[in-house]
């Protein structure tokens, strides 16, 4: 099956790509959860209108990059959660979580779906992300996991 993503899949793609996945995959899970819509040969101008918002969303270019990245390196950031005795929390820090807390502390707005977690943060403590900013630019930002 012929789609077209609408949003970035891991392992699949980036928004406005055009990838050929098993019928299942795309319709039970693509396209309903809105991460994909059908290919079509009209959808060259979807998939123009995506590439053009996608970029206008994105970091400018590599230079611009390398500057958010430096800067998001510079020193850890906070995260507040809710944690019980000996430090354990009541879930997990999400991406939600990290996005807003290195928006607030270092002025960059960062997309949630461009932060990879490597194990559930489940404890306080130092904990490493990182964090895509362009195709071949990463930060890998310090977070401080504290109760709040």
């Amino acid at each position: 099956m012929k789609l077209i993503l609408t949003q970035e899949v891991t392992g699949l793609g980036a928004p406005g790509d055009v990838v050929e996945v098993k019928d299942g995959y795309g319709r039970n899970y693509l396209v309903p959860r809105g991460a994909a819509i059908r290919w079509t040969r009209g959808g060259e101008k979807t998939i123009e209108s995506i590439k053009k918002a996608r970029s206008a969303r994105s970091v400018r270019d590599h230079d611009h990059a390398a500057q958010v990245k430096t800067k998001l390196e510079a020193e850890p950031v906070q995260v507040k959660v809710r944690a019980g005795e000996g430090g354990r929390l009541f879930g997990a820090v999400t991406a939600g979580d990290i996005a807003d807390a290195i928006t607030d502390a270092s002025g960059e707005k960062v997309d949630k779906r461009t932060i990879a977690v490597g194990n559930p943060i489940k404890s306080l403590g130092a904990h490493q992300v990182t964090v895509r900013l362009h195709d071949e630019v990463a930060a890998t930002v310090a977070l401080e996991v504290v109760a709040g």
